[in-house]
Order: structure tokens, then C-alpha cells, then sequence
């Protein structure tokens, strides 16, 4: 099984969920702008999206879409307690946080990473994100993850996504229980091994 990724990007979710659960996995990195592997495949061949993460499994086939990768591996290691079991209300609460995530957080950063985009939509992204990020502080008040105690999927994408803050000037600094989070989920040392592995950190 491979996992393409290109480090610090959507796919840091994915590949903190493997390590998570302890399954044996090889890493592609991807260069997003040029679309090519490490070893030098084109990336267009292997998903024609275009986008990192992707799940190849041994068969050849593969999966894509972050929020589905991760629910797969965490469902294929139920002991790791990534994610409910079907069926169980929590289990939506879980899907409802990753569809939170990837709609009203992930996609809206995109605009703030072109260079392209008008300052006058950065300063408008902004501010809605900091909408969102006030309603998440109230969510995560009294809480160590999204879900409670417990770490599941959506907290290795919610962890990955907030991590771009840095990158486009974004202070999360007012938003004390979330600041409490990202160093909690920082902290966990799966966490670690896959940032050192995409050279995130020392």
C-alpha cells in the first residue's frame, strides 16, 4: 500500500491516520506543482484530479478524497479506535466534523494560497475564516479532541488543515482552546513521526 503526498498538504491527514494505527505503508511524495513523483512519475496518471492525498493499494487499485482515505484505513483497524462503528450516532458526528472541515475549512483557505486572488477576497476569506475558527473555539472548550477524549479521523484533518494558518498570516493566537488543541494533537507522538517523515519538523 502507497500513500502519495506532498508535504504539509491535505494528505498530512491521511498519513497521521496509518501511523496512527500501525499499518505498513510506503510514502510517494508528489511535487504539486509540477505533477510529478519523487521517482518521477507523472502524478496526471495517477489521479487525473490531480491532487494529492491518494491511496494505492496493492492490487493497483486506488482511493482519493482525504476524508474517504481516512475513514477506510481507520474502518480496517477498528482496535485503533480512529473512528465509531457504522451505525453508532457518534460515528456521523465523526462525518459530520470531516464534511465541516473540508467544506467550510480546507476549501476555503484554497483562495489565500494563489497569488492570483484579489487582496480585497483574501481580507473577505479571512474574516469568514475567523467566523469559523470563533465557532470552533466554543466546540473545542472543555474538550482534548473534536470528539472528547478520544482522538479520531477528523482531528488528524482538522490538525493538518489549521497548520496552513502560518502559512497565510492567519493568527490563530484569539482563539485560545484551538492554540491548546494544535499543540495537543502536535504533541501525540504518531503526530510527530509523520511530520518528521515530510520533513515538517527536526
Amino acid at each position: 500500500m502507497k500513500l502519495y503526498f506532498s508535504p504539509g498538504a491535505c494528505s498530512l491527514s491521511p498519513h497521521i491516520v496509518l501511523r496512527e494505527t500501525g499499518m505498513k505503508f510506503d510514502l510517494e511524495q508528489v511535487n504539486n506543482q509540477e505533477k510529478k513523483t519523487k521517482s518521477g512519475v507523472d502524478f496526471w496518471s495517477v489521479n487525473g484530479k490531480g491532487q494529492v492525498p491518494v491511496l494505492e493499494f496493492d492490487n493497483g487499485e486506488r482511493l482519493s478524497e482525504g476524508p474517504v482515505i481516512v475513514q477506510w484505513i481507520a474502518d480496517q483497524n477498528p482496535a485503533a479506535g480512529l473512528i465509531p462503528a457504522a451505525g453508532k450516532h457518534e460515528r456521523y458526528r465523526v462525518q459530520e466534523w470531516l464534511n465541516f472541515i473540508t467544506s467550510e475549512l480546507h476549501k476555503v483557505y484554497a483562495p489565500l494560497f494563489r497569488p492570483t486572488t484579489p487582496d480585497a477576497y483574501k481580507d473577505i476569506t479571512k474574516e469568514n475564516l475567523g467566523k469559523r475558527f470563533d465557532w470552533l473555539d466554543k466546540q473545542l472548550a472543555g474538550k482534548q479532541y473534536l470528539m472528547g477524549d478520544t482522538f479520531t479521523v477528523a482531528d488528524a484533518y482538522l490538525f493538518t488543515v489549521l497548520r496552513w494558518s502560518g502559512r497565510v498570516k492567519l493568527d490563530l493566537s484569539p482563539y485560545k482552546n484551538v492554540t491548546a488543541y494544535m499543540d495537543r494533537v502536535q504533541a501525540r507522538p504518531r503526530v510527530q513521526e509523520a511530520m518528521k517523515a515530510e520533513g515538517l519538523i527536526q
